[in-house]
């Protein structure tokens, strides 16, 4: 793993957060997360006007998920481990779950927490974003897509885009599309090998990477998460957004403070200010997605952008942990020696 630690002094003057109980001392809190505009965010929304003024200092360590996960598997036996807090998904923060990694977080050491859903909350997690799978297209190039059904259709053959580090999803659409349920992705499998006659999709690496294919028009369609598809067309990018009409795939950013923290009560803290109002309105109105606490006040005009009506959250598709956590590494053998061969 390349680690790559961003050293800030924080010298912040808006008012400081309130912290979670005996997380009042000066100190460092490191935070594992992906770099680019969430890292970003991250900084200019709650390490430095949050915490900043209470004097503690943060360090991201910046890299991919994948790296982050087996950071944390391989230091879970050692006393103190390197990480405070580890920015995941809700899919792999449920199976890192699994191997006893995550602090337990409640109201008493995470007081935001009482402003979170209960539909949205785990025993070892804060959800921070929100956001869900639809379709993002070219309107200009061609019509709405109807549903994720419609990546099948060869009238568009070679316009479609997909991204590799979104597999899990890609699979699960796929299957959803295809009648499949959520814990067993057999129909999904099948259908994307039928996909690549079909629709001879192109594969890129990142979203980032997807964004400029679009840009170009190297590709016109793909399935995106609604948030980046409103965020990339406020950036310029010709692109509107559809929700399928076998109902968006959630899909919650979410954070976790580790049982070995070098700096435990810092990384509560932490989590803590994730969920101030300050900083779940700046991602909404910086990177478009929804927040995950009733006290946001994210305004309506702004919500009906990156949120879902009743009936679309009503539709709304949500992944199985348990089933993901036991199947994904068969799944990525199975991406990456079957579906990309």
């Amino acid at each position: 793993m390349t680690l790559k630690l961003g050293r800030r002094t924080l010298l912040g003057t808006a008012a400081a957060v309130t912290l979670a109980p005996k997380a009042r001392a000066a100190g460092q809190v490191i935070v594992g997360t992906w770099g680019g505009d969430y890292a970003a965010l991250l900084a200019d929304n709650i390490d430095k006007p949050l915490l900043g003024p209470a004097g503690m200092e943060v360090l991201q360590d910046v890299g991919n998920q994948d790296a982050r996960r087996a950071k944390i598997t391989a230091e879970r036996s050692s006393r103190r481990g390197g990480m405070d807090v580890a920015c995941l998904s809700d899919i792999d923060l449920y199976t890192m779950s699994q191997l006893g990694v995550w602090e337990p977080i409640t109201e008493e050491n995470v007081p935001n927490l009482k402003h979170v859903p209960k539909a949205y909350r785990t025993a070892y997690s804060i959800p921070h974003i929100i956001s869900g799978k639809v379709m993002v297209y070219n309107p200009a190039k061609m019509a709405a897509p109807k549903g994720f059904i419609d990546m099948w259709d060869s009238k568009n053959a070679g316009k479609l885009g997909l991204i590799d580090i979104q597999y899990l999803y890609v699979i699960m659409l796929a299957n959803l599309a295809h009648g499949g349920p959520m814990d067993d992705f057999t129909r999904g499998k099948k259908a994307l090998m039928e996909l690549k006659k079909a629709a001879n999709p192109r594969i890129y690496p990142s979203n980032e990477a997807f964004a400029t294919g679009m840009k170009t028009d190297e590709v016109l369609y793909g399935p995106m998460w609604l948030a980046r598809g409103v965020f990339w067309k406020k950036g310029g990018i010709n692109m509107a957004t559809a929700v399928p009409s076998e109902g968006p795939i959630a899909y919650v950013s979410g954070a976790s403070v580790t049982k070995n923290a070098p700096n435990k009560a810092n990384g509560l803290a932490y989590l803590n200010a994730m969920l101030e109002p300050r900083a779940q309105n700046a991602f909404a109105e910086k990177m478009s997605y929804a927040p995950t606490t009733d006290n946001a006040n994210v305004p309506a005009t702004l919500m009906k952008e990156i949120g879902f009506t009743d009936a679309e959250t009503a539709a709304m598709k949500y992944p199985d942990f348990a089933y993901l956590a036991k199947e994904t590494a068969a799944l990525l053998d199975w991406w990456n020696k079957e579906f990309k061969a």
